[in-house]
């Protein structure tokens, strides 16, 4: 995706999809349920990802499935910064920077190292507040962060 008027579409669903994906609480029986149901739709499917969620700074789950491997770690701790410091998903902070025609790497001054502004991280919010992050890394980056909004989508509405 290059084309700005293409990513400044996208980028009203995917903002969207964060105001409608909150909770009234979440806690870590909520972390367990969609932490588990993230790996074992990602074993029925074969992907190759790896699972994080946290609150705060505390990991509250964290999965390997086969072909991933320790970059998968890596890009989920960058993708997290990214969730953590502009407080939307990560792939809605890399498509708002297209949506202007800049590039993130560059634009936000921030470390490549230490932040990627790439499709699978996402927010997690309980009334309005932002509670920590769940996260998928092996995938194309619109797909990791597709299966993680069906996921907490389904968590949603079973949780009523």
């Amino acid at each position: 995706m290059t084309d700005a008027s293409e990513a400044a579409d996208l980028l009203i669903t995917l903002l969207d999809q964060e105001r409608t994906i909150q909770f009234d609480s979440f806690d870590f029986g909520d972390a367990w349920a969609v932490g588990s149901r993230l790996v074992e739709l990602g074993s029925l499917r074969g992907h190759p990802i790896t699972v994080s969620m946290t609150f705060g700074d505390q990991r509250v789950f964290h999965a390997a499935l086969p072909g991933s491997s320790a970059d998968n770690d890596a890009w989920l701790e960058n993708k997290f910064r990214v969730v953590r410091r502009f407080a939307n998903s990560s792939f809605a902070v890399g498509t708002r920077f297209r949506s202007l025609g800049r590039d993130f790497r560059t634009a936000s001054n921030l470390d490549p190292a230490t932040h990627a502004a790439h499709g699978g991280a996402f927010p997690l919010r309980v009334r309005g507040s932002l509670i920590g992050v769940v996260g998928v890394s092996g995938l194309a980056q619109r797909d990791d962060h597709d299966f993680v909004v069906e996921v907490l989508a389904e968590h949603r509405l079973v949780q009523g």
